[in-house]
C-alpha cells in the first residue's frame, strides 16, 4: 500500500476517534445538566448527511465534509447560526437557560476530554511498548554544533552534560530543548576533555529559529553510506551503500558532517570523491543537486542493542505519561512564539502536515503517539479565546461570571461570524502552504 495512504488512512482514525471523543466531551455533561442536545455529528454535514439517525431527543449522524464535528445544542449560539430558535423565548432545557457555571462546564467538556485522553494514550504506549532511550556515550564523538552556537562557547565535538543542571534523560532531545525552552546553561564536555558551563540568553531559541538552525546539534558519527536515494546524483555516480568516504576534493574526512559541508558549499558543481569499497580505494566525481545533496544517508553509528529499553509497570506508567504529555504540550506552546516570525508563517501546514506525524506503514505504537500528540494539540487550539472555538464561548462566560453582564444575543452572533471567517482563513492559508512545499520545495 501507498505511503501516502497509509499516512491518509491514519489521520481520517485519528480525527474521526479525537472528534468523537472531543464531542462527547459536551455531549455527556450537557446532558447531565437536562439540557437538550439536538444533534451529534461526525464531520459537517452541509446540506446532507452521509447517515443519520435519530434516537430519542437527538440525531446522530456522520456528514461528508470531514473538517470536524459537532454536537447541537439547544439554545446555543455556534456554528449552526440558528437564529429562528434563538429568537424565541428560552426554555427551561435550552443551553442560554442553564446557570453560567453549568454552561463553563459543557463548554470546557471538549478540550479536557482532549487532554486527559492524550495523557492516557502516552501513559498506555510506555505501558504496552515501553520507551527508547539513547544514552549520552552513544555518541562517542559529540555533536557538530551550528555556527549560531559557537559565539556562546560551543565547539564542534561537544558532547551535552546538562541543560540547567539536568542531565538529559534522551540525548536525541537536546537540540529540541535548547530551542524550544528557556534554558539558563548548558555544560559541556569539550573534545579536548574540557568541562565547561555554558551560559546562553533567554532568547537564544528564538534566535536559532530565525536563523535556520533548528537542529543546533549534529551527531559527529562516520562517513560512511547506509542506502542511496534512486536516480540520484550519487546513483548515478556508483554510489553504494557501505561506501566509506575517505576524502573530498582532496581534504581528508573524518567525520559525515565534514562531508555534508563540502557538498552544500559545491551545488551544480562536480566534487571529488575518494571511497573505501570493500578494502579497494577508488575515486568519483559526482556534482550536487539544487537542493545542495548528492542523494545518500549515513549509516548510524550505533546499533538496537546500544539503545536503552525502560519498561513500565501500570502504576509506573500513568505518572511517566502525564509527565510526557505535559512537556509535550508545554514544548508546543513555547514553539508558537516561532508562527510570529516570517520563517515560523511559512511553516504552518494544514492536514498534509498533520499527515505527516503518522509512519509510512502500519504501525500502532507510532499511530497512537501521534493521535495523543494531536489530542493534546487539539486542546489548546480549542481553548485559545476565538470566537467560534470552545475557547471562545469560555472567554465570554467568563466575562459573565465577573461581571455579572451577559453579552447580547446579537453581539454573540456577530463575534461567532467573525471567529468563523477567521477560523476559514487560517484553514486556507494552512492548507496552502502544505500545497505550495508540495509542488515548489
Amino acid at each position: 500500500m501507498s505511503p501516502i495512504l497509509v499516512k491518509a488512512l491514519q489521520l481520517f482514525l485519528s480525527l474521526s476517534i479525537l472528534i468523537i471523543l472531543h464531542e462527547l466531551g459536551h455531549f455527556i455533561p450537557a446532558k447531565l445538566f437536562k439540557t437538550r442536545v439536538e444533534k451529534f455529528f461526525l464531520f459537517f454535514d452541509v446540506k446532507f448527511a452521509l447517515f443519520k439517525k435519530k434516537i430519542g431527543e437527538t440525531v446522530y449522524g456522520i456528514g461528508w465534509l470531514p473538517l470536524g464535528g459537532y454536537v447541537k445544542i439547544s439554545g446555543m449560539i455556534d456554528e449552526s447560526m440558528d437564529k429562528e430558535q434563538m429568537a424565541q423565548p428560552p426554555q427551561p432545557w435550552e443551553f442560554r437557560s442553564k446557570p453560567a457555571w453549568q454552561r463553563l462546564i459543557i463548554m470546557l467538556g471538549g478540550v479536557t476530554v482532549n487532554l486527559i485522553l492524550g495523557f492516557f494514550i502516552y501513559a498506555m504506549v510506555l505501558y504496552v511498548w515501553g520507551s527508547n532511550e539513547f544514552p549520552q556515550d552513544i555518541y562517542p564523538n559529540g555533536f557538530k554544533v551550528a555556527e549560531q552556537l559557537k559565539q556562546y562557547g560551543f565547539r564542534d565535538g561537544d558532547k551535552i552534560l546538562k541543560i540547567d543542571g539536568k542531565k538529559p534523560e534522551d540525548i536525541m532531545d537536546v537540540g529540541r530543548i535548547i530551542v524550544v525552552r528557556d534554558i539558563e546553561n548548558v555544560e559541556v564536555a569539550h573534545a579536548n576533555g574540557k568541562t565547561e558551563i555554558l551560559s546562553v540568553p533567554d532568547s537564544l531559541g528564538t534566535y536559532l529559529y530565525k536563523e535556520g538552525a533548528i537542529r543546533p546539534f549534529t551527531p559527529r558519527i562516520a562517513p560512511v553510506l547506509d542506502s542511496i536515494v534512486p536516480d540520484s546524483p550519487a546513483a548515478k555516480a556508483g554510489l553504494e551503500a557501505n561506501d566509506e568516504i575517505v576524502s573530498v576534493n582532496g581534504t581528508a574526512i573524518t567525520f559525515w558532517d565534514e562531508f555534508t559541508d563540502v557538498v552544500k558549499q559545491n551545488e551544480n558543481t562536480p566534487i571529488h570523491l575518494v571511497i573505501k569499497k570493500n578494502k579497494i580505494t577508488d575515486t568519483i566525481s559526482v556534482t550536487p543537486g539544487e537542493n545542495k545533496t548528492i542523494g545518500v544517508y549515513p549509516k548510524a553509528s550505533f546499533t538496537i542493542k546500544d539503545i536503552t529499553k525502560k519498561k513500565y509497570s501500570f502504576t509506573e506508567a500513568i505518572p511517566a505519561g502525564i509527565k510526557y504529555g505535559y512537556w509535550t504540550l508545554r514544548d508546543y506552546i513555547s514553539s508558537m512564539k516561532f508562527i510570529f516570525t516570517k520563517k515560523g508563517a511559512t511553516e504552518v501546514g494544514g492536514f498534509g502536515t498533520i499527515a505527516k506525524l503518522f509512519p509510512d506503514t502500519w504501525n500502532w505504537q507510532g499511530f497512537w503517539l501521534s493521535t495523543a500528540f494531536i489530542s493534546i494539540i487539539l486542546a489548546f487550539m480549542n481553548i485559545l479565546p476565538i470566537p467560534a472555538l470552545d475557547g471562545g464561548h469560555v472567554m465570554f462566560l467568563l466575562y459573565e461570571m465577573i461581571t455579572g453582564r451577559k453579552p447580547s444575543e446579537k453581539f454573540l452572533e456577530y463575534a461567532q461570524m467573525v471567529g468563523f471567517f477567521l477560523l476559514i482563513a487560517l484553514l486556507l492559508y494552512a492548507n496552502g502552504n502544505d500545497i505550495y512545499k508540495a509542488i515548489f520545495k
